[in-house]
């Protein structure tokens, strides 16, 4: 979003530790949609042109620091610390020395209010010109515990009142404060100089800088500018951003045969003509081609699946790679460094683990294939496995284009299996199998004639 010939930094605050939440980390970091809460109104800044965006810390500083600046590696990004908690204004004149030389407005937002749209902040900057201060308001359906907006007879705003300051009369108000503002620089940090603590909280108000200027309101949706204080609106939080980014997937023709059950984080990629079935769960660093049938119940963790592949129900993937038109599942299970090649098949109750499955090789049913490199063509047998780990290191094993495998195979690595070969059922390969060549290791078949007769337990007649 351009605003073109206006400058505007923003002021992110997200120092606060959240004891509401309950938890060992800081509230900022609690993850929505697989990003930290912070990332939200971050990029709902960046998106709206702001440079630099100057996050406050406090609580768990370096941990904040270190997770945000990854999130906007390459992104006008500071950071400025308040030691002590001394109320919201002081957070913000923390964030002075940040600025320094910047003349513009200055956009305030909080780290925890994650649902504002770009939209409606360029209201906010529309609405400031010529005035040294605009900010969003809400009715508010119960306005307990928020700042009131006190309105002058001509509708401009003449203060915010907190409630625990405020007058029986002002209490009955339900235009409340949301807490986003869009200040002229120079006026933001000269009301802030001279603001005071005599209020219930002892603390520098951010809202007293309110009357010291002309400003003006902008209301907004109550849920847009609500705030995440505890796991339940974090929750609701997280499951309306679930909702705008499923609404924008389907927008852009991938089918969600069931949204209010589909999880898609963040920054995933889906092509078109995608279907998504009920409980399909798509994280990290995802990326879905088009034409892709995902079934009931997927996870897909940090993986690529390319054009037209079939990843059948309940199925498990993390940091795997499906090529074209390849089939995997239902049920299973594929970790890091799993890459089933073009129209390869990998089957029910099959694992992989950093391992090539070649073009249209086939592993259909209860196999484990770890460290292993395999062609194109082969057939994998039910309940084979490579041996890849000898207690201390682990090895390869490598089937070469064409090779059959017969169930139940057992391959101790390192070991080869050459283009074409065999190996029987049942066989625990050790050594490597020429080209061509049938390997088996059973003895030879013995059938002992009568044996059921001489030697089987009898059934005992039933008694009455």
């Amino acid at each position: 979003m351009s605003n073109a010939g206006q400058k505007i930094a923003a002021v992110v605050l997200a120092a606060g530790k959240g004891t509401r939440m309950k938890s060992e980390r800081a509230k900022v970091l609690h993850q929505m949609a697989g990003r930290p809460m912070a990332f939200f109104p971050i990029r709902a800044a960046l998106a709206l042109d702001a440079s630099p965006v100057v996050v406050v810390v406090g609580y768990q500083a370096e941990s904040v620091k270190e997770e945000l600046g990854r999130q906007f590696a390459g992104a006008p990004i500071r950071f400025a610390l308040q030691a002590e908690q001394l109320g919201t204004g002081h957070a913000v004149l923390c964030a002075q020395e940040a600025l320094r030389g910047f003349e513009g407005s200055v956009l305030i937002l909080a780290a925890d209010v994650p649902l504002l749209r770009t939209q409606t902040l360029q209201r906010l900057v529309d609405a400031r010109r010529g005035l040294d201060l605009a900010l969003l308001a809400c009715r508010a359906s119960d306005p307990k515990g928020y700042g009131r907006i006190v309105r002058r007879p001509d509708g401009t705003v003449a203060k915010i009142v907190e409630e625990r300051d405020a007058s029986p009369e002002e209490r009955k108000i339900a235009e409340v404060n949301a807490s986003v503002y869009l200040a002229d620089a120079k006026f933001l940090f000269s009301a802030l100089r001279g603001l005071g603590r005599s209020n219930a909280q002892g603390e520098y108000y951010l809202t007293d800088i309110v009357a010291r200027g002309r400003a003006v309101a902008v209301e907004a949706e109550e849920t847009e500018v609500a705030g995440v204080n505890d796991r339940a609106q974090l929750a609701r939080s997280a499951a309306q951003i679930r909702e705008r980014r499923n609404a924008q997937l389907m927008k852009d023709g991938v089918t969600l045969v069931d949204p209010a059950v589909t999880y898609v984080d963040e920054g995933i990629e889906v092509g078109t003509d995608t279907v998504l079935e009920p409980l399909v769960s798509l994280r990290g660093k995802t990326r879905i081609g088009r034409g892709v049938q995902l079934g009931q119940g997927c996870v897909i963790v940090d993986s690529e699946i390319a054009d037209g592949a079939k990843i059948l129900p309940y199925s498990h993937l993390e940091g795997a790679r499906i090529g074209p038109s390849a089939v995997v599942g239902p049920f299973a299970r594929l970790r890091p460094g799993a890459h089933v090649a073009e129209q390869a098949h990998v089957g029910n109750f099959v694992e992989l683990k950093k391992t090539v499955l070649g073009k249209g090789s086939k592993a259909n049913h209860l196999t484990y294939l770890g460290d292993a490199v395999i062609g194109e063509g082969c057939n994998i047998g039910a309940g084979t496995i490579t041996c890849n780990y000898d207690g201390q290191n682990k090895h390869v094993t490598t089937i070469e284009d064409g090779a059959f495998i017969g169930s139940d195979t057992q391959l101790i690595a390192p070991v080869t299996v050459h283009k074409g070969a065999y190996v029987g059922s049942g066989t625990t390969v050790r050594k490597d199998v020429p080209p061509g060549a049938l390997s088996v290791s059973a003895g030879k078949q013995r059938n002992i004639e009568g044996w059921v007769e001489k030697k089987a337990p009898r059934k005992t007649a039933k008694k009455d």
